[in-house]
């Protein structure tokens, strides 16, 4: 599954007409500033092309880049508009996405989460405490 998010209704619908005329069936549309809807580690790859530098407040896009992304996902970002400083600068505020591999004007991301194990029996040193990327 393809999915395709904007903040403008406009673009949505134009997605929209262009899969439906040529007919691609696994792309779906998703209208909205920041919040996908989608669960948690369902997403392989997100592309961030010629986006990174209009958000408002990017940090909260990456959050929930990282929530949905499967762990070793990869987040792929260009933006002719910024420069590399810029865009590694904005991505490593993330905390958790780290530089991959760097294009010319490419740049991917992964999201290297490990996953501990739960720590809940009474009296185990970790008791109590919080455990994982959260």
């Amino acid at each position: 599954m393809v999915y395709a998010l904007d903040i403008h209704p406009l673009a949505i619908g134009r997605v929209q007409k262009l899969s439906q005329k040529r007919g691609l069936v696994n792309i779906e549309t998703i209208l909205s500033e920041c919040s996908t809807g989608l669960p948690e580690d369902c997403v392989d790859v997100a592309l961030l092309f010629d986006t990174l530098h209009e958000l408002g407040n990017p940090q909260k896009i990456l959050e929930e880049l990282r929530r949905v992304l499967k762990p070793g996902g990869i987040c792929s970002v260009s933006d002719h508009h910024m420069k590399e400083e810029e865009i590694l600068s904005e991505m490593a505020k993330s905390g958790s996405l780290k530089l991959w591999k760097k294009g010319k004007k490419i740049y991917q991301f992964k999201y290297p989460r490990v996953t501990l194990p739960k720590i809940e029996e009474p009296g185990h040193r970790g008791y109590g405490r919080r455990v994982g990327p959260c």
